[in-house]
């Protein structure tokens, strides 16, 4: 799983049949600090997430599963919404 922030919705008038009635929403990565990582994708929402929510997402194969019996083409999908986010300090080695 990785973590992201709601940038943005994208719409798609022409798409897969299955994509029907899924909303598509632009993420940003982000690292366990909060920081910008990586280039901003298209997940599916499974949680209905909103605008600058920090989520959880996953992709590969795993990202079609909230969906099933259905079969949906996604290869990121956005399956929790962050309460809190706290890191410890590891002790020195």
């Amino acid at each position: 799983m990785f973590l992201g922030r709601v940038v943005g919705c994208v719409w798609a008038t022409s798409k897969n049949p299955s994509l029907e009635g899924l909303r598509l929403l632009l993420v940003q990565p982000l690292t366990p600090e909060l920081q910008k990582t990586g280039k901003r994708l298209v997940c599916a929402d499974w949680t209905g997430a909103g605008a600058g929510e920090l989520v959880y997402w996953v992709r590969g194969r795993e990202a079609g599963m909230p969906f099933l019996p259905r079969q949906v083409p996604a290869d990121a999908t956005i399956v929790g919404i962050v309460d809190e986010v706290e890191l410890k300090r590891s002790a020195p080695c």
